[in-house]
């Protein structure tokens, strides 16, 4: 399922990708990195094997041969990192370790760089998701729900909030999970 996408067919995108079991790709570069959150079942990358919760960040320039036996879903973005990245991310989410406290939040930081913040975040009920001096944002509900402008986005929703219009996402009666995305759209040029 197509999120986003600006180009044709090396494009920058973001989307929900969905592995059949016993599925594969050939072994492919990514000039402008990767970014992939594993929603269900196990994505493979040559011999190792990721099961959902876990969050994985391929710098650009990278390459790999992704594949599932089980089947799988994946969130990704491609081709939207800077070039002079060169980490490579690899980060258990249900892992508690990798969770801490932040107020009245739980948060699982999954990479900070200059412009480009992502994190799991837990949030309590009515809990607003991001401040005022926010710069834009991407939201992808991963369990609850989300309220916005009275509308309520439950789980598998996305939200992309441009750095130039005030919004305050919060968490809906039950809390919300959330993946959130922030930095990275202050220099975005909106059409208007």
């Amino acid at each position: 399922m197509m999120l986003d996408r600006v180009g044709a067919e090396k494009a920058r995108a973001t989307s929900i990708v969905r592995y059949a079991p016993e599925s594969y790709f050939p072994a492919h570069p990514h000039p402008g990195g990767e970014e992939i959150l594993v929603l269900s079942g196990t994505f493979s990358e040559g011999d190792r094997h990721y099961p959902a919760g876990w969050y994985l960040r391929n710098p650009p320039g990278s390459s790999h041969q992704p594949s599932s036996a089980e089947g799988a879903v994946i969130f990704v973005k491609l081709q939207q990192m800077p070039d002079g990245e060169q980490r490579s991310v690899r980060i258990d989410t249900r892992d508690l370790a990798n969770w801490h406290r932040q107020g009245a939040r739980e948060v699982c930081p999954l990479f900070a760089a200059a412009g480009e913040q992502v994190s799991l975040q837990r949030l309590a009920a009515g809990e607003r998701i991001l401040d005022e001096s926010s710069e834009g944002a991407e939201i992808l509900v991963m369990s609850g729900a989300v309220m916005l402008e009275g509308k309520l986005y439950e789980r598998g929703s996305w939200l992309r909030l441009p750095a130039c219009e005030p919004a305050t996402p919060h968490a809906g009666d039950q809390g919300a999970t959330v993946y959130l995305k922030t930095g990275h759209l202050s220099d975005v040029a909106v059409a208007v």
